[in-house]
Formats: C-alpha cells, sequence, structure tokens
C-alpha cells in the first residue's frame, strides 16, 4: 500500500468522531488550552492503538480466527487507555486526568482507531502511518475549531447560532468534506 495515502485515508476517517459529535469535547470554550495533558492524551492514543493492532492481528488473530477478535478490540482498548490515562497523571503529572480535555471519549476513539488499522494495516510501518494520522487530524480538527469559534466571536454571528450550534454545523461541515475525501482515498488504496 501507499503509505502516504494510508497517511491521508487515517487522517480523513477521523470523521466517524465528526459524524456522531461526541469526541471532541472542550473545543466549544476557545479558551481551554492545549497543554501538555492534552498532548499526553493524544499521544496515549496513538501507543495504544499500536499496541492492540500488534496484539490483534500479530499475536491473538492466528490463534483466535474471526469475529470474537473484533468483538475483544473495543473493550480492551478501552482499559489499556483508561489505565494508561491513570498511571501517566498519577505518576508523571502527579494530579488527577483533566475532565476538561480536547477528547471526550479517547478510549472510543482509540477503539475505532485500533479496528481500522487491524482492518487494514499489514505492517508496522503502516499502523505508524494510521496511528499518526488519526492523533494528528484530531489536532488540526481542534485548531479548526477553535478557530472558528474565535473568529465567530469577533464577527457579527446570529444569537441563535452562537456558541455550540455553530460547532455542530461546523462540525457537520467538516463532517461532509472529510467523509467524502476519506471515501475517495479509501478506494484509490489496494485494500485487500
Amino acid at each position: 500500500m501507499n503509505g502516504m495515502l494510508l497517511l491521508i485515508y487515517s487522517g480523513f476517517t477521523i470523521n466517524l468522531v465528526l459524524q456522531c459529535a461526541l469526541g471532541i469535547k472542550g473545543i466549544a470554550d476557545s479558551g481551554t488550552p492545549f497543554n501538555t495533558s492534552s498532548f499526553a492524551k493524544l499521544s496515549l492514543i496513538f501507543c495504544v492503538t499500536i499496541i492492540i493492532w500488534f496484539l490483534f492481528s500479530q499475536l491473538l488473530y492466528p490463534v483466535i480466527a474471526g469475529i470474537f477478535v473484533f468483538v475483544l478490540i473495543f473493550p480492551l482498548s478501552i482499559i489499556l487507555y483508561d489505565s494508561g490515562e491513570y498511571l501517566i497523571f498519577k505518576y508523571i503529572f502527579k494530579k488527577e486526568p483533566d475532565s476538561d480535555s480536547i477528547v471526550s471519549f479517547p478510549g472510543g476513539l482509540t477503539a475505532a482507531a485500533a479496528f481500522i488499522c487491524v482492518n487494514i494495516a499489514n505492517n508496522f510501518l503502516e499502523v505508524f502511518l494510521m496511528a499518526f494520522g488519526f492523533v494528528s487530524s484530531l489536532f488540526f480538527i481542534n485548531m479548526i475549531i477553535r478557530e472558528i469559534r474565535a473568529r465567530a466571536a469577533l464577527e457579527s454571528v446570529p444569537v441563535f447560532l452562537r456558541g455550540k450550534p455553530l460547532v455542530l454545523v461546523t462540525m457537520g461541515l467538516l463532517s461532509l468534506v472529510l467523509s467524502t475525501a476519506s471515501i475517495l482515498i479509501f478506494r484509490m488504496i489496494d485494500v485487500g
């Protein structure tokens, strides 16, 4: 597979988060800073995605093939993410995990990213590129929506669109663009 197309595809596939409008939190507050705990959470999503891919595609799939493997991806990735977040915040940051972070359900995002990687990626380089694409697209979507919120505060926006309605409309439009690009790139990648 072409690595660059795989990276771009994984970046555009984050529209799953946007379509459900759950996964991005704290963006409605443009005052919430992008701090080290946000980067720690993004890097944890990256690492857990790679670990889950290795566990399921290299170790468990030859032993337990079938749908049972795919059913285990979701709870195991959520457990791995939550335990990693607890350990990082308890022993490195020495505080409780932020409840107001950029991602509201990171275990679910990690599970979706791992599921896509297990189904598409064939080697470590491909899963590395896809995990990087997922994490970087979360970062860029966060920045895009923050910028729209900041500009909307300066512009004359109708009262009924201020705040969260404008974010939801933006997320819907971004979702349409990203899902179309994701489908086109998926057809260009030779998956099989």
